[in-house]
């Protein structure tokens, strides 16, 4: 039989199993709210833990809050950051839309161990509240908008940026080491004129520097912080202080450039920093996907595709069918993209559905927004570790194909004019000839004329990859 205390809220006295931390409003939330399994991220919940830390201890600086209450709450904080007392934040991302169960869920937990922290017990007798001291200047509706910007530059910041700088610099290290192989362009997945691997690998690394800088660029937005707003903006119960000291402290513990947002209405009404940093990590999924497909596209074969470069053998590729090399990575790549582009959509939708002083779909937004930021860190740094470090390019195919394309006859155009050097195309797909052939039979030019002008390597431009 489970052992249980009682605990009491405002709506009354409940049974909460005696060995957790958490109280009445938690254990509410538990039975109200049995909904999937998705669970409050952990780095949402140490933001939360951070948030309380900083509040505990400006408050005590403020004099609003006895120095021995401070200090076990800022202790029990940090117990939470290290990783201790993980399995007391059970609550589900299903649960009101302004967080406020998550937000009470912390403040239980870390009253309860505070008030231990002090020589006292869990429960209805312990020594530091949930609301009149954890909760001290706070509410719901500025905690947890704070912790999901907490959350969100911080995952930004640690995670994403460095996974996506690497994999940037891989690819502009191929670039340049692939800058003077000739090979044919294609667009509508039709052979078109020359470029070389490099140049197109460099449009891969413009691609990603550009993500890189529209990620930058939401970022000052999501530093904003909503602390300080309380219940509507207005920043009721507060000191005149505590919502730009309490950001401060914050930017200092987290060395992250948080500020007080200088609109505490905006910042408690809408996610807007968030769905637009998520459109920009939207643009960064397209990316990737396109990259995943070029890479996969070009490695395809090994006899029968376009086989110009050779991926990673990571692993079997068949069960049925010896000796292939699949891209799996690259399918990784794709699936994950498709995944970011549907908490695109929810992420939208939720920050669009906010109504009057309080957008009521946050545990939703930070779900999707923290998922997409592990997914796409995640698998930015698998594919570079097992796909594009390992990318090199099959010489003789490339030239293979480089040979047999009709388009090099677009370098004739300049010469004998596009009508004809069209015909010469032409009567060589039908009649199987060469180029050269073709267009030494209709007469058009000679073979020391066509050896002369059809030169892939002088087709490519000065285009320097990587700029």
């Amino acid at each position: 039989m489970v052992t249980v205390r009682r605990e009491k809220d405002s709506m009354g006295v409940i049974e909460v199993p005696a060995d957790k931390l958490w109280g009445a409003q938690t254990q509410r939330s538990l039975e109200h709210f049995r909904i999937s399994t998705e669970k409050m991220p952990v780095s949402l919940i140490h933001a939360l833990a951070l948030t309380k830390r900083a509040a505990a201890k400006v408050n005590q600086d403020l004099g609003l809050l006895a120095a021995e209450k401070a200090s076990a709450i800022i202790e029990a904080a940090d117990e939470v950051l290290a990783g201790k007392h993980a399995d007391e934040f059970p609550l589900a991302i299903w649960q009101t839309g302004s967080g406020t169960q998550s937000n009470m869920n912390m403040n239980e937990v870390l009253a309860n161990r505070a008030s231990e922290i002090l020589g006292g017990v869990r429960g209805m007798e312990r020594k530091v509240h949930p609301n009149d001291d954890v909760n001290k200047s706070q509410s719901s509706n500025d905690v947890f908008p704070t912790a999901m910007h907490v959350a969100a530059l911080l995952a930004l910041r640690e995670h994403l940026i460095p996974q996506l700088s690497a994999l940037t610099d891989t690819l502009r290290d191929k670039s340049h080491a692939f800058a003077d192989i000739v090979k044919i362009g294609r667009t509508h997945l039709q052979d078109a004129t020359p470029l070389t691997l490099g140049q197109e690998i460099s449009g891969w690394v413009a691609m990603l520097e550009h993500n890189l800088r529209h990620i930058e660029h939401s970022l000052p937005h999501v530093a904003e912080l909503a602390l300080g707003g309380t219940a509507v903006g207005t920043g009721l119960n507060t000191h005149p202080e505590y919502a730009r000291r309490v950001a401060e402290e914050l930017a200092t513990i987290t060395a992250a450039p948080f500020v007080t947002a200088p609109n505490k209405f905006e910042a408690l009404a809408t996610c807007d920093a968030l769905v637009q940093a998520h459109g920009a990590l939207k643009g960064l999924a397209a990316s990737l996907m396109k990259i995943a497909n070029d890479v996969r596209w070009l490695a395809s074969g090994p006899r029968c595709g376009i086989g110009e470069i050779a991926i990673p053998e990571n692993e079997p590729g068949s069960s049925i069918m010896p000796g292939k090399v699949n891209p799996t990575q690259c399918e990784a790549v794709t699936m994950l993209c498709c995944q970011v582009m549907g908490n695109d959509v929810a992420i939208n939708m939720g920050g669009a559905s906010g109504n009057f002083e309080l957008n009521v779909y946050r545990p939703m937004v930070i779900h999707n927004f923290l998922q997409t930021v592990r997914l796409l860190a995640d698998g930015m740094a698998s594919f570079n570790q097992h796909c594009a470090s390992g990318i090199e390019p099959n010489r003789e195919r490339i030239t293979q194909l480089l040979n047999e394309s009709l388009m090099l006859v677009t370098a004739l155009n300049t010469h004998i004019g596009y009508d004809k050097a069209a015909e010469i195309a032409k009567k060589a797909h039908k009649e199987g000839l060469t180029l050269k052939a073709s267009a030494v039979a209709l007469g058009y030019l000679s073979d020391a004329e066509f050896d002369a002008w059809v030169r892939p390597e002088l087709m490519v431009g000065s285009m320097t990859p990587g700029r």
